[in-house]
């Protein structure tokens, strides 16, 4: 399955925000760093020091969230995807982060991340990643059939050949690799 930790650490770093000013923003800016360098504790520190108005903000949110997935803390992972949605229902990534956080709650698994991504796949069609991750639930569940479905979806709505590599790399879809081999 793939991670959706990439989207705020890598491509956001120290950017400008709409709707955050310093000192916000370097709170926020800060935190995004303390978590690539691998240093939950600070990032929590500078978090915690953003404005109380702010802690709903898209990308206070998101970042919130990579730093619960960062220390495993799933259930407060879950509740903050909640948020994302609610606040951006448009926006594929608080789906993708619900499913995550929810398939490693303490009372979620495969099921229940199933069912909290699947209404995204009628959402947003055209998200390749949402169609891959629930290829790969459907592989841990030992649906094959339906798996394969999803991820010739994902194949085609999204680059093929990424999607392929990232299929030949996932652990959840190992049963399938030696037909994925063949695409």
């Amino acid at each position: 399955m793939v991670s959706p930790l990439a989207n705020v650490t890598s491509n956001r770093l120290f950017v400008r925000v709409q709707g955050i000013e310093p000192p916000d923003l370097h709170f926020l800016n800060a935190a995004q760093g303390w978590l690539g360098l691998d240093c939950p504790e600070e990032a929590r520190i500078e978090l915690n020091a953003i404005a109380p108005e702010l802690h709903s903000h898209p990308a206070v949110l998101a970042v919130h969230w990579t730093l619960c997935v960062r220390e495993q803390r799933w259930e407060e992972a879950r509740d903050i995807a909640q948020l994302e949605i609610r606040f951006q229902p448009e926006d594929a990534s608080g789906w993708l982060h619900h499913a995550y956080a929810v398939r490693r709650a303490s009372n979620g698994g495969l099921i229940m991340a199933w069912g909290a991504l699947l209404p995204a796949a009628e959402k947003f069609p055209a998200e390749p990643v949402i169609a891959f991750n629930l290829s790969c639930y459907a592989c841990q569940l030992k649906q094959l059939e339906t798996s394969r479905i999803w991820l010739k979806r994902a194949l085609t709505i999204g680059n093929r050949a990424a999607v392929k590599k990232m299929a030949l790399a996932d652990e959840d879809l190992k049963p399938l690799w030696p037909e994925i081999a063949g695409l």
